[in-house]
C-alpha cells in the first residue's frame, strides 16, 4: 500500500519506498485458527472470526470487537493451521523458576501480536513516543511507554501507569485507527499524535510541524528496524 501525505521541508511519505507496513501478515499461529481480513486498501489484518449485519462487518480479535463498513472489506483469507508436534513425556518436574520481568520491548512485541500488527511497527511508535520508557511524562501530561493521555486511557479501559495496560491500550488504539482510516498508516499515526478530530478536519495530516515530524520519525524508525 502506498503511504501518502506531505511532510515539512518538502518530504513526501509516498516517495519513501513505502512501507508495505501493511502487509500485516503475521505468519501462521500454532494454536488458534482464524482468518485474515483483506481491506480494500490492500491491508491484511488478523481476526479470529467475523460477522456481517447489513452494511457493517464485526471483526472479533482477542476478545475485542471492531466494526467496519462492508464496503471497506475486499474479502477474507482463511488462516492456515500449523500442526504442533506433541511434547515428549517429561521424566522429571523441573524446579519452578520465577520468570524475569519482561522488558517494555518484549511487552510491545506481545501486544502487537495480540492485535495482529507487526511488532517492529508498534515498537517504532513507542520509541518515538517515549523512548520505550514507562516513566516518561510529556509536557501535555501523556503517560508512559506509548504516551497515553489520561482521558484516552480511560476510554480504552486501562491504567496508564501500569506498563502492561498502557502498552496494550496503545496498541489496540493503533489497530482501531488503522481500521478507521482503511489501512492508511500516515493518517493513523497522525491521529495517534494529534487526535482523530484534527485528521478528520484536515482530511489528512494536520498542518502541525510536530505531527508531521512525528509521522516521519515513526516511519524512519520502522524502516531502520527492518520493516518493509
Amino acid at each position: 500500500m502506498t503511504l501518502h501525505a506531505g511532510l515539512a521541508g518538502g518530504v513526501r511519505l509516498n516517495s519513501m519506498k513505502c512501507i508495505p507496513v501493511l502487509a500485516f501478515i503475521l505468519g501462521a499461529l500454532p494454536v488458534f485458527a482464524g482468518e485474515f481480513v483483506v481491506l480494500s486498501s490492500g491491508l491484511k489484518m488478523h481476526a479470529d472470526r467475523h460477522e456481517q449485519e447489513g452494511t457493517q462487518i464485526r471483526l472479533f480479535h482477542n476478545g475485542g470487537v471492531i466494526e467496519v463498513p462492508a464496503t471497506l472489506v475486499a474479502g477474507f483469507e482463511q488462516e492456515e493451521i500449523v500442526a504442533v508436534a506433541p511434547a515428549p513425556p517429561i521424566a522429571e518436574v523441573p524446579e519452578a523458576k520465577i520468570p524475569a520481568p519482561q522488558s517494555p520491548k518484549e511487552m510491545l512485541r506481545e501486544a502487537a501480536l495480540r492485535s495482529g500488527l507487526p511488532p517492529e511497527f508498534v515498537q517504532s511508535v513507542a520509541l518515538v513516543e517515549s523512548g520505550m520508557r514507562s516513566d516518561a511524562i510529556s509536557p501535555k501530561g501523556a503517560i508512559g511507554v506509548m504516551q497515553l493521555m489520561p482521558g484516552t486511557a480511560k476510554i480504552m479501559g486501562a491504567d496508564p501507569h501500569d506498563t502492561v495496560q498502557n502498552i496494550d491500550a496503545g496498541t489496540r488504539l493503533l489497530r482501531e485507527l488503522l481500521v478507521k482510516y482503511n489501512g492508511d498508516v500516515v493518517k493513523a499515526l497522525a491521529a495517534y499524535n494529534a487526535g482523530e478530530g484534527a485528521v478528520d478536519r484536515y482530511q489528512g495530516v494536520p498542518p502541525y510541524n510536530e505531527t508531521r515530524w512525528y509521522v516521519k520519525k515513526v516511519i524512519d524508525a520502522y524502516q531502520k528496524a527492518g520493516g518493509q
